[in-house]
Formats: structure tokens, sequence, C-alpha cells
């Protein structure tokens, strides 16, 4: 069973957040873990894709072929499927594609952000991707490798798998990869994000977790927590102004901002 982890304070969080950040080796604080954070603890991890409902497996290949018939060429740097992949599940197509953060504040940000849910648990889930890299195949561990890596890019995928079927193809079990998507815009950046992909379509990071407890852990976050961390989020200048950049960003941030609690 996965590490779950129930805090009760801000200090108790950030030691939660930050636990095993020491980099023996490089003497520093590096973490090597992949932070998303859930406004309800009872949401699991799935993606846009499975939350289709029905054949949603059956669907992929149809939507990014129609979403590449329709969508303009320049959007996407390089024709691969890692590059529309990641361009597709920016702008809200359903995908097997997962956002994760390098930041634990910024997966604090999205399990305080929604007021409506200021009465529910909250959660913060934290992959060790090192360790999950693990797991990865031969030919995906030998190119983290051969890049000195810990995080795959689109580049090093497009030279390893080609398209969804190789990718279904390459393991024998379910293994999840996280890599960087091309920074298609400031919202990516500002987000320090980056990305998970399961080798199947059909299974949840989840269930792979509690299938792999030794990658991971569960950090709640008690309704009780969530006005705190939000109002210290907001001073820290952890908010949708500044997360995803523009107007839409603005007025998100002004409405939850001036919102009775």
């Amino acid at each position: 069973m996965i590490e779950t982890i129930t805090v009760h304070s801000w200090d108790e969080l950030q030691q939660a957040l930050f636990a095993d950040s020491w980099n023996e080796d490089l003497g520093r604080y590096r973490s090597r873990f992949a932070f998303r954070g859930l406004s309800d603890v009872n949401y699991r991890l799935e993606t846009t894709l499975m939350r289709l409902g029905g054949p949603y497996a059956e669907l992929e290949h149809h939507l990014l072929r129609n979403f590449k018939k329709y969508a303009h060429q320049r959007v996407v740097e390089r024709d691969s499927i890692w590059h529309w992949l990641s361009v597709a599940q920016h702008y809200g197509l359903p995908t097997r594609l997962l956002d994760w953060t390098y930041s634990p504040f910024i997966a604090m940000h999205f399990a305080t952000a929604n007021i409506e849910k200021s009465d529910i648990d909250g959660v913060v889930w934290a992959v060790n991707y090192v360790k999950a890299h693990q797991l990865l195949p031969d030919v995906l561990r030998h190119k983290l490798e051969q890049e000195g890596a810990n995080v795959l890019t689109v580049e090093m995928l497009t030279e390893v798998i080609r398209s969804l079927s190789e990718l279904d193809a390459i393991a024998r079990d379910d293994v999840a990869l996280f890599f960087e998507p091309p920074s298609i815009d400031d919202r990516i950046v500002n987000q320090f994000a980056f990305c998970s992909v399961m080798t199947s379509p059909g299974m949840a990071l989840d269930s792979w977790l509690a299938n792999h407890p030794e990658t991971g852990r569960k950090i709640i976050i008690p309704a009780a927590l969530k006005w705190e961390i939000r109002d210290k989020l907001d001073q820290a200048n952890i908010t949708e102004r500044v997360l995803f950049p523009g107007l839409d960003g603005l007025s998100r941030w002004l409405k939850r901002h001036y919102s009775p609690r």
C-alpha cells in the first residue's frame, strides 16, 4: 500500500512535501519527486482520456488523428507523436497524458484553488520519477543513461518511440514514464510542468502506484487547513495570475480572491 500522510499544519505539510529531497552525491537539496495537487482527496489519477468513459482506448487514435488533421501545422515544432500529444494535452484534447509539476507549491495551489471544494479534503500526490524510471524497459533506461538525465524529453522519446502502438508494445508490464513537454507558452514554463504517460491507456497511475508503493506517497490536506494554505500561497504569489498568464488567469485570480469565505 502506498504511504499516506495526513498533515495537520502548514509546517507538517512542508516537511512532507520536501521529505527525501537531500541528494548526498550533489550535497544539495534536489528533490526527485513529481507533484500533482487535487482539490478532492477522492479524485483518482485518471487521464482526461479515461474520463471520457465508454471505449475510450479505442477512441484515442481517432481523437489524435483528427486533432492533427484540423490543427494548424505551425502549432508543433516537429511532426512527432510526442509533440502532437503535448500540444493536444495543453489545449484540452483528451489524452493519456497526466500533468505534473516539479514544484510542491504549485501542486498545493491546485489542491486549494477551487474554493467550492474548500470543505473537502484535498491531496498532493508525490511520485519519485527516478525510482519509477528504474522500472522502464532497457531501451528507455539506456536513453536516460546516455543523456545523463532523470527525465525524458520529447526529443529523446521521439528517437525511441514513434507511435502509440510502439508505446503500447514497448513493455511487457505497464510502466509509467515522465517527460518534459516543449515550452509551448509561458503557462508551461511558469507551472514548472511536466507530464506522465502510461504504456497502456487503460491503466490509471494510482492503480500502478498501488503495485509499486515504493515510488510515491499521498499527502492528504484536511479541509480545515485549506484556507490557511490558500492565503499563504497568495502571499507567496502562487496564484492563477502567475500560473495562467493572460486575462483569463487574471480574472480567475480576482474572482477567487474577492469571493467570500
